[in-house]
Order: structure tokens, then sequence, then C-alpha cells
């Protein structure tokens, strides 16, 4: 079979997706799947070996069509010869059936396996290429090792895995400990049950994938990131002006408040009902078929159910108040603030009289989803006007369709980036823009906003580097990129902000090129381009592993890849009479300067005399300090 990069020829199973989806009427999408599977076919799977075992990372926006972009690239391997596929999901059995619906009905050349299908397998032998969905439980995985080493044909193909939320369970949590994890161990014993594989690991959260180590494994050989359709709503859309309409900031403790009284006081979450009750009206009066609004309190169960009590108490206050003029005009205040983003708006009137139908008529489904709820309950949100509660089932890779009004105050002591970025469900396509709103505390505002600018570096980051070596990322305090317990504490470098770093055992490439680099800085402090503090940097080193250059070096670029414009601070002082291997570099005058410049990398240059310890030479010391309050994150480093 003939691969063209950008050309039209892939082969009968991807084309035959691609009219599928074009049927559907979404002929862009369409063209983004060609552009993703020809990329990753030219470079990658034209060319492997089937005598090796590889992983690659597949890097989306949350829930902007990973799963298109998933079964394009599964066709397109299938094109290529590969005959076996295992698909992974989440150990959530909503997710795992939501997978299994959508493959039957978009990869119809396929052979589509369940967890309970290995004879099904079994006799397809080879006849069609086969896909088996498996959640990331170690049981059925256990038991589909055992399967797949028990068939003739297994062992003598390739598999292609494709894991779905990757970073949420395939990582080994014992890395600290010397050991392997269940669930990393049973993928790994999948994997061996082939002679070769690729192991396409999915998410739109990578960072714990781009912060694994070379020797664990399961660091991608590849990163490919797909952009977003036009019409997608993501973090850019709500999380970049403080001033968003389509954000409302509620009271930091409002959450609290609701749990702990036994009424239902004024508050954000009546303002957010009366908004979704307005912005249902609108979608169904207009010829929809379901508008959802979600509520995110806790991972506690108990208090979903409270949460539940109190939209419902509302609800039939509401309706026994209806004829009243003050409850009219408290939601034409609301449905006026609608307008103000959505101008063309049905008349306030109407909507008034479908929200009093749908009052009349108990019509507001109230809906908890969460582990002490039946799949049959969980999938009742497709069509109606719903309110759906709940916690971490509200998260990787659950769709809510027309999902327009979200209440957000999940707190955390100790929040992490990916989680949070998970709970995102606001992010999609199918939402009206001018309709959606959502409701959460400044504090929380605040995370998602800084999480979306690491996200756009990581993102700028992975455009520039195919392989996807040196990307780092950055967090404010207190916020971590993910869990603790997948990273390797040996080998991932975390510095702070604000703090200088300087080797203790200082080399130069070529002295002369960095007297020449630096002839034209006087004793002044001089704003430069970041791309001149790399060029600064790849003439320095440490004869230890105490300060690692190429660390540093990786974190200015990820300055630079977010705008190449970007700028820092060079402090360039000489003749300094400096002992090697004091313990210390900066004078107290220069350390204030540098700690007075609080936004901007500031690199130090002291060029010593050399008389004492140095040998007479006078090399250049460097001083790096990334810009504060930021914690940075470096994997397969040492500080």
């Amino acid at each position: 079979m003939v691969f063209r990069f950008r050309g039209k020829i892939m082969g009968r199973f991807f084309d035959n997706y691609l009219e599928r989806i074009k049927k559907y009427g979404n002929s862009a999408l369409a063209e983004a799947i060609q552009y993703t599977a020809e990329y990753i076919v030219s470079k990658h799977i034209s060319r492997f070996s089937y005598t090796e075992h590889i992983a690659g990372l597949l890097a989306g926006d949350v829930q902007s069509g990973k799963t298109s972009h998933m079964f394009g690239l599964m066709c397109a391997a299938a094109d290529a010869g590969f005959g076996v596929f295992i698909l992974l999901t989440t150990d959530n059995i909503l997710l795992q059936q939501q997978t299994f619906n959508r493959a039957e009905q978009d990869l119809t050349d396929f052979c589509i396996c369940g967890e309970s299908d290995y004879i099904k397998f079994a006799q397809n032998n080879m006849k069609r290429p086969a896909v088996v969905i498996l959640k990331k439980n170690s049981r059925i995985l256990r038991q589909w090792k055992d399967n797949l080493s028990s068939t003739h044909f297994v062992a003598g193909n390739p598999l292609f895995i494709v894991d779905d939320e990757a970073d949420a369970a395939s990582l080994n949590t014992l890395v600290n400990k010397n050991k392997r994890s269940t669930i990393n161990t049973c993928l790994d014993d999948i994997k061996r049950t082939a002679s070769s594989s690729i192991y396409l690991e999915v998410t739109g959260t990578p960072q714990a994938i781009l912060l694994q180590t070379e020797r664990s494994g399961w660091k991608p050989l590849f990163i490919y990131y797909f952009k977003p359709g036009s019409a997608y709503m993501g973090g850019n859309f709500f999380f970049s002006d403080e001033n968003h309409p389509h954000v409302i900031l509620t009271d930091n403790m409002e959450a609290e408040e609701i749990m702990d009284d036994d009424e239902f006081p004024e508050n954000s979450l009546k303002t957010a009902l009366i908004v979704h009750l307005i912005t249902a009206a609108h979608i169904m009066l207009m010829g929809g078929a379901v508008c959802n609004f979600l509520i995110h309190p806790s991972i506690r169960t108990a208090d979903h159910r409270k949460f539940a009590e109190k939209a419902g108490s509302y609800l039939n206050e509401l309706a026994e108040a209806y004829d009243e003029p003050e409850t009219k005009e408290s939601i034409r205040n609301i449905y006026d603030g609608l307008k103000n983003t959505k101008k063309d708006i049905l008349d306030f009137e109407d909507i008034y009289t479908h929200i009093e139908s749908e009052l009349r008529n108990s019509s507001i489904n109230i809906r908890v989803l969460n582990s002490k709820v039946s799949y049959e309950e969980n999938v009742c949100y497709e069509t109606g006007n719903n309110i759906i509660i709940g916690g971490n089932s509200l998260g990787r890779g659950v769709t809510f369709p027309r999902l327009q009004t979200i209440y957000y105050c999940r707190t955390s002591k100790n929040p992490q980036a990916d989680t949070m970025w998970q709970h995102a469900r606001m992010f999609g396509y199918d939402r009206d823009p001018d309709l959606m709103r959502v409701f959460m505390p400044p504090k929380l505002f605040k995370l998602f906003s800084d999480i979306n600018t690491t996200n756009n570096s990581i993102i700028a980051q992975i455009e520039t580097r195919e392989n996807g070596t040196g990307i780092k990322m950055f967090y404010p305090e207190g916020l971590r990129p993910t869990r603790k317990n997948v990273l390797d504490r040996s080998a991932t470098g975390v510095f702070s902000g604000g703090v200088n770093y300087f080797p203790f055992y200082p080399i130069n490439r070529s002295i002369a090129t960095l007297d020449e680099m630096l002839s034209s800085f006087g004793e002044e402090t001089y704003t430069v381009s970041l791309k001149f503090i790399v060029r600064l940097l790849q003439q320095l080193g440490s004869e230890e592993d105490d300060w690692n250059p190429r660390v540093f070096e990786g974190f200015v670029n990820a300055f630079i890849a977010d705008n190449p414009m970007a700028q820092g601070k060079l402090i360039v002082r000489r003749n300094r009479d400096i002992g090697r291997g004091t313990g210390t570099l900066l004078s107290p005058n220069d350390r204030s300067l540098g700690d007075s410049i609080k936004d901007s990398v500031v690199l130090t240059l002291y060029k010593v005399t050399g008389s004492k310890g140095w040998n007479g030479q006078q090399i250049w010391i460097p001083n790096i300090k990334l810009p504060g309050d930021a914690v940075y994150y470096s994997g397969d480093s040492q500080v």
C-alpha cells in the first residue's frame, strides 16, 4: 500500500472511515483526521520495524475529538498491516460502554469485541482487523493477556494498543519503591504477548507522561498534537480573560454555606439554576432535544445528594411562586444578563411560559452521577432537561451533550493540574457560546487560568519538538502538574522560581567565545532576548551533576515557544575574586538586584580572576534565576 504525506491515498479502511465522517456532515473534522493520520503514518507507522515495542503520544485538548483521531489512526494502521488492536479506557463502565458503542458505529469494517468476546475475537482469526475494548481493570487485563497468549496468531503479529486517558491509570505508581504497580505490569504483559507493538498514549492532559523517564518504558518516542476545530470552546475561551462575560465568579465559601444552611439562601447556585432554565427553554423551543446543567461540588457522594436535594427544593419553591411578580422580575433580570451575549435569544414571554410548563409538568430531571449509581441511571442525560450532580465520574472522557451551564466549586488542599483540567467538562463543540455560563469561585478561576497558561506553553513546545525531548512545565506554588507517585523522584527536576542556581564546579566550552559574546556588556543590567540567553547557556556547564545547563535551557526555550520575542535580564560582572567551591557566588548587592526582578529570567555571569583555586584560569561562572512564585518541572533531569 502506498502512503503519501498530505496526499489523498491511504487505504480502504481509512478511506471508508473518512467517508463516514463526511456523511455526518463534518468535512473539517475529516480533513483534520486525515492530516493526523498521514503525518503519523509517514513518520512512524510506515517506518515501523516489526521487531520492537515503541510508544507514541497523541495529545489533544480535552473533549476536542480525540476519539475520532484515534479511530482514524487505527484505520490507517489497519491499512498498513496491523490486524490486532487493543483499545483501553479508564476503569469506568460508563466510559467503556460509551467507547464500545462509538466503535460499533464508526469502525464498521472492524470486528468489534467487548470484554467477554474472546470467542468472537478468536474466530475472527485475522479475517478483519479486530479491536478489543477493555477497561484498565487488573482482572480484565490479566484475562485478556491470557486470551491473547492462547491464540495462534497474536504472537506473530504486531499489536497496536491505543490507551485512551493514558495518564490516568497506566503509569507505574510504585516507581519510587522500585516496584511495578498492577495495571502498569498488566499492560506491559499485554504488549509482550506479541513480537512487536506500537503503544499509542492518548490524553488531553499529558503532564505525567511528559515527565516520565526513558527507563520507565512509558516516555513517548514521538508526540503529535492535533489542533481542535474552529468551533471548539476550550481553555482559551474561558480562562484567558479575567473579565470574561461567560464566567460568573462566586464567593469562595459559598459551597460550604449552601451545605451548612438548612434553607436555601440567595446565592449563585440559584442564579445558575435559573440560567439553566432559561437556556434550556431557548434550546428546546428552537427544536433542540437536550440541555444539561452540571454541578460539581466535591468528591463525596453525600455532598452530591445534598446538592440534589437543594436543587430539587429550589425548583419546588420556584414552581410554587411562579405566578408572583417578584419571581418573574428576578428571572427577567437573569434573562437580560444572558441577552447581553445572546442577542437573538427568544422573546422573554415565550421563555417564561416554557419554564412554567417544565416546572408544572416536572420535566426537569435531577440526576446524580457517581459510583453509587447504575450504568442505566448514568446515561439518562442524552435527552431532555437535566441537572447533573457528581464528582469523579464527571471527568476523564465522559461527554455531556449540550452542556451549557456549570456550577463548579470542588476544591482540593493539593490540587493537581491534570485532574482539574479533566474536570473541565464545559469544553467541547456542541455548546452555544453565547449562552455558555460557568460559575466558580475566584481561587478556582485563578487555578484554571494558570493551568491554561502552562497548557499553551506545553502545546507550543510540542509543536516545535517532534520527539518531545526537553519539554518543560511550570505552575504556581501549591499546584502540582500531576500526582507524585508516578514521577521518579531521582530523575524529576523540581526548581523554584526566585531561587538562584549556580554550579560549584563550572566549566566553559570556550572562554574566548563567551568573552566575545559578552564584550559589549558593561556593569549595567541589560534586557536581552531569551534566545541570546540560550546561546550563553550552551557555552556553560559543570564538572559535576549539581547544575545542568540543558535543563535551564529547556525552561528558557519553553518561554520562547510561547513568545519568540520573550526577554530576560542579563547581569555581567568581571574581575571577581571568588574561590572555587566556596558555596557562594553572588555579592549581596547583586543578589538584591536579581531578587528585585520578579517576572523575568535573570542570568548573572561572573568572570573570576582565577587566583583562588582556578589554576589561574579566568572562567565565567553562571547564576540563573527563573521567574518567581512558580515551581518548574523537568523529566529525565538532575538538579
